[in-house]
């Protein structure tokens, strides 16, 4: 019987000892190094306004649908761009439901932007990411919107371009994907520019 509870009380203290490392020490050893380290990106890359506002983050997606936005990727996140249900349509290239959405989604495409019937369209403009929230589109995408962008805002095109190279992120490490804009960052930099005298 002593050994019995000698056993238990090990048993315990171990258990006791593992949840205090695992459960306290190490967590909060994680949290102090990532804010000393890597303070924007542990706080979730949030964009701030000069007066404290958080206009969103600079890793998820939203939807913009004003002719004077640059349009990101279609969501199927959710009810669109809700970031607590990431994730993809899950329909397949033969499902008939994802050719007519993406037939949909192609002609409404050419006709807001103004393209002619036989104009290619980018596929990230017509399909969805996998997590449903990428916040980058094509520079072809990109392309192809800009002069509804120009003309819904009245700005000129030199002015317009000048933003968006300024928010063209290269490929990962110099080889990996392709370059992309940041829909949100670019979107809160042009009406940055609406705003001012």
């Amino acid at each position: 019987m002593k050994e019995l509870f000698s056993e238990i009380r090990g048993a315990v203290f171990a258990t006791l000892v593992l949840a205090i490392v695992c459960c306290g020490l190490y967590p909060l050893v994680v949290f102090v190094i990532s804010q000393a380290l890597f303070h924007d990106k542990a706080n979730g890359s949030l964009i701030v306004d000069s007066d404290g506002t958080v206009r969103g983050s600079k890793l998820l997606a939203q939807g913009f649908t004003a002719d004077k936005y640059f349009h990101p990727r279609p969501s199927a996140a959710g009810t669109g761009y809700d970031a607590t249900s990431s994730g993809g349509s899950n329909l397949g290239p033969t499902s008939q439901k994802l050719n007519d959405l993406i037939k949909d989604r192609v002609d409404a495409y050419r006709k807001e932007n103004g393209l002619n019937g036989d104009e290619s369209v980018p596929a990230d403009a017509v399909t969805a990411s996998g997590s449903g929230l990428d916040p980058h589109i094509s520079m072809r995408n990109v392309e192809l919107q800009t002069a509804r962008v120009v003309k819904a805002r009245g700005l000129s095109e030199e002015k317009v371009r000048e933003l968006i190279q300024q928010y063209t992120e290269a490929r990962d490490l110099g080889v990996l994907g392709d370059p992309g804009v940041n829909v949100l960052r670019l979107n809160l930099a042009l009406d940055q520019v609406g705003t001012q005298p």
